[in-house]
């Protein structure tokens, strides 16, 4: 005779099996809420560049370098919602996807003619613009991408294509232009030529490229995913070489982002070093202290003053430097003796003033949050801890 328990135990984690399938179809199913030719015929649509396309790409130039000039992040997400560069860019992605040869060759030049606008026009603005930053960080931000831009588009191109697909649309093409951000960076490549900087111009460049190769490899897989209606049938060996040359872009692109990734993670973890030691070894020696320091990449520069330091001294300083995984050749010591004129005296310490007002303003503010969160703490245990009047039975 059969082991009851065992028939029980095996039907019911089958039906729960079943139910558990069911839950999790019934929520990621995307197949009711999707219009493919819809779909198409609007990406198609967007990726003409003519009549207002070309006006609203000129508007968002505009915007886009005021914004870095002035290092305004507000208007430069205006300019990322604006600019036309996402329409051709998805459609290289949907003409991969559905064979459509004349569609790519379409796409392509439009993008192509798009990029070298606004790459001339950037130029010329910031060769005449007469404002000149001293920290501009904006401009900065957009020369070294790295893998998580990539992730960025990869990502923001499978939500931009899943949104462009759907039967009613939102508001997440918006958020898909500001995270991918096409136009900034090609701005910033237009300031690398106009001021003859290749730092800006390569990895500004580099930045776009990678944006733009990854939103039309997520649009290609989703098409592919969501089944769009081909063009035409591909034959076997045109489908392998398409593999092979998307394969060899991917790697191009890559590599350098994850060099890049790796030493931001290196320069971030050296600079929290830096500063963690320094800040606990202010004393070099008996009459000698750090009163500055600067870190910059792999390197830091440490401002010491007092009494001359003996290279014994030095030499101590650096061995406790190096047990904080700070090596002696990438620290710089440089000692400014009681004999300076006035004006350095009055630069050091004016400096070491700024550092202890940036610090007290720091924990001023800390405070003030505490301040805040106890009063609202307060508050809410004094309405829990509120007596219940008691009513009294009326006689």
């Amino acid at each position: 005779m059969p082991n009851l328990h065992y028939i029980l135990d095996t039907h019911m984690d089958n039906d729960f099996k079943t139910y558990l399938k069911s839950l999790i179809k019934r929520y990621i199913n995307i197949g009711d809420h999707i219009d493919t030719e819809d779909a198409a015929e609007r990406i198609k649509a967007s990726i003409a560049f003519r009549g207002p396309n070309v006006w609203i790409l000129a508007f968002a130039i505009v915007l886009a370098s005021v914004g870095l000039n002035v290092n305004s992040t507000a208007v430069i997400i205006g300019a990322m919602l604006v600019s036309p560069l996402m329409g051709p860019i998805i459609g290289t992605g949907l003409a991969l996807g559905t064979n459509d040869v004349d569609l790519l060759k379409s796409a392509f030049h439009n993008l192509l003619v798009m990029v070298i606008i606004s790459l001339l026009a950037s130029t010329v603005y910031f060769i005449l613009s007469p404002l000149a930053l001293a920290n501009p960080t904006e401009l900065e931000a957009r020369t070294s991408p790295t893998i998580y831009d990539v992730l960025i588009a990869l990502f923001g191109g499978l939500a931009g294509i899943l949104e462009n697909s759907r039967k009613e649309r939102g508001t997440v093409l918006s958020g898909v232009a500001i995270a991918t951000a096409l136009m900034p960076p090609l701005c910033t490549a237009g300031y690398g030529l106009a001021h003859g900087n290749m730092h800006y111009f390569v990895g500004a460049l580099y930045l776009f490229v990678i944006n733009s190769v990854f939103i039309a490899l997520a649009t290609y897989f989703m098409v592919i995913y969501l089944k769009f209606k081909p063009v035409a049938g591909i034959a076997p060996e045109l489908a392998e070489k398409r593999r092979k040359i998307i394969t060899g872009i991917l790697i191009v692109v890559l590599i350098p982002s994850l060099w890049s990734a790796f030493n931001l993670v290196r320069e971030n973890n050296f600079e929290r070093n830096a500063r963690a030691f320094i800040e606990e070894n202010r004393m070099v020696g008996p009459h000698t202290y750090v009163y500055d320091y600067k870190v910059k990449g792999h390197h830091v520069n440490i401002d010491i003053t007092g009494e001359p330091l003996p290279d014994s001294l030095k030499t101590v300083y650096l061995e406790k430097a190096a047990k904080a995984k700070l090596k002696a050749k990438y620290i710089t010591l440089t000692e400014h003796s009681f004999g300076m004129s006035q004006e350095q005296m009055n630069t050091i310490v004016g400096r070491i003033y700024a550092r202890t007002d940036e610090q007290i303003a720091r924990n001023a503010a800390t405070i003030d949050s505490l301040q805040v969160q106890i009063r609202q703490l307060h508050e809410q245990l004094e309405m829990l801890l509120e007596p219940v009047p008691v009513q009294e039975d009326s006689l």
